[in-house]
C-alpha cells in the first residue's frame, strides 16, 4: 500500500492530461485555467486509498478519482460565484477573470466530463458508483444551500451547523473512500465503516480549519488570521461562543458582527477565549478523530493495510497550516 503522498503523485501524473476539447476556447479555457490553479487533491486520492485498503489498484479507480476531482472543482467554481470571491489560491477566480456566464458554463462542463469518466468503468460497478456519486452531489448542493441560508439568520444551533458541514464537506470525503472501496471489492459493512471514517475525519478537519482561522499562525496557515471573523461567518467557534457566553458577551458579539472596526478581530478573539471555545474546539476535534479511527479499526482487513489512513488522520489533525 502506498502513502497519501505517494498516491497524490500518482494521481497528479494520471490527472495531468487534457480533459476538454480546445474549442470553443471561451468555454474550455476557463475550465483549464481553474484546474491549473492546483489544490491538495485530497478527495480523489481518498478514492485511491479506499481501493488499496482492500486490494491492488483497480484501473477503474483512476477514472472515478478523476470524476471526483472534476466534480469538486465544479462545486468550487460555483461556490466562488455565490460567495462573490475575488481570489482562489491567491489567483483570480474564474468569474473574475472570464466573467460570470463563462464561469457557470465551464463549471457545468466539468460536471458533464466527470460523468464521462464514470461511464468508462466496468459495468459491474457502474450502477452502484453512479448511485453514490449522485447522492453525494445532491447532498453537497443541499449543504451549500444551507450555508447560504444561514447567512440570513442571526443565530443557528450547533446541530444545524454540524448538519451543514456534513453535507457541504464531509460526505464527499466519505463517499470518495467508499467508491474506492467498492472498486477494491469491499463488502457493505466495510464500506459503511470506511464512509463513516471519512465523514468524521471531514468534520474534524473543518473544526481544525475554523480553529486555525482564528488562532493559527498566519505564516504557517497561509491566510490572514480572523478571516472568518471579518466575513461574519458562523463557524463552530462563533456558535459555541454564542451558546456559552454571558448576556453581555452575546450583545457584544452581535454588535461586533455589524461593524468593521480595526480591532474587531482582537475583540472577538478575546470573547472566544473568555468562553474557552479554543479549548472546546480541540476537544471536539479529538472527538471526531476518535470516532473516525474507531470506524477504521472496525474494518475487517489486516491492520497493516490501514496504516496509510491512520497516518493520514494523524497528519491532518496535527497540521498547523
Amino acid at each position: 500500500m502506498k502513502s497519501f503522498e505517494e498516491l497524490t503523485k500518482d494521481f497528479l501524473q494520471n490527472f495531468d492530461t487534457r480533459h476538454f476539447p480546445s474549442r470553443p476556447a471561451s468555454l474550455y479555457e476557463p475550465a483549464d485555467y481553474f484546474l491549473g490553479l492546483g489544490g491538495k487533491r485530497i478527495r480523489p486520492v481518498m478514492c485511491l486509498m479506499g481501493n488499496e485498503l482492500f486490494d491492488q489498484m483497480n484501473p477503474d479507480a483512476w477514472q472515478v478519482s478523476a470524476a471526483i476531482e472534476l466534480f469538486h472543482n465544479f462545486t468550487l467554481i460555483h461556490d466562488d460565484i455565490m460567495d462573490k470571491a475575488p481570489l482562489r489560491r491567491n489567483m483570480p477566480t474564474v468569474h473574475e477573470k472570464f466573467g460570470e456566464p463563462a464561469a457557470l458554463l465551464s463549471g457545468d462542463v466539468m460536471l458533464v466530463t466527470a460523468y464521462e469518466y464514470i461511464n468508462k468503468i466496468n459495468s459491474s460497478y457502474l450502477h452502484k458508483i453512479i448511485h453514490i456519486f449522485n447522492k453525494t452531489a445532491r447532498e453537497v448542493c443541499e449543504g451549500q444551500q444551507l450555508d447560504m441560508d444561514f447567512e440570513k439568520v442571526e443565530q443557528i444551533s450547533f446541530s444545524e451547523y454540524l448538519q451543514m458541514i456534513e453535507l457541504k464537506t464531509s460526505v464527499l470525503i466519505g463517499s470518495s473512500l467508499q467508491m474506492g472501496s467498492i472498486l477494491g471489492g469491499a463488502g457493505d459493512g466495510n464500506q459503511r465503516h470506511l464512509y463513516e471514517f471519512g465523514k468524521n475525519l471531514g468534520l474534524a478537519f473543518q473544526v481544525q480549519d475554523d480553529y486555525l482561522d482564528a488562532f493559527g499562525d498566519p505564516a504557517k496557515f497561509g491566510k490572514q488570521r480572523g478571516g472568518d471573523i471579518v466575513a461574519n461567518k458562523k463557524t463552530f467557534l462563533f456558535i459555541r461562543a454564542m451558546e456559552t457566553a454571558t448576556e453581555q458577551q452575546r450583545r457584544e458579539l452581535k454588535a461586533l458582527m455589524k461593524t468593521n472596526s480595526v480591532d474587531k478581530i482582537e475583540k472577538v478573539l478575546r470573547i472566544f477565549r473568555e468562553c474557552r471555545v479554543d479549548e472546546w474546539a480541540n476537544e471536539l476535534k479529538e472527538k471526531f478523530v476518535t470516532a473516525a479511527l474507531q470506524h477504521l479499526d472496525d474494518i475487517a482487513v489486516l491492520s497493516v493495510r490501514k496504516e496509510p489512513l491512520q497516518h493520514l488522520a494523524g497528519y491532518f489533525m496535527k497540521r498547523d497550516f
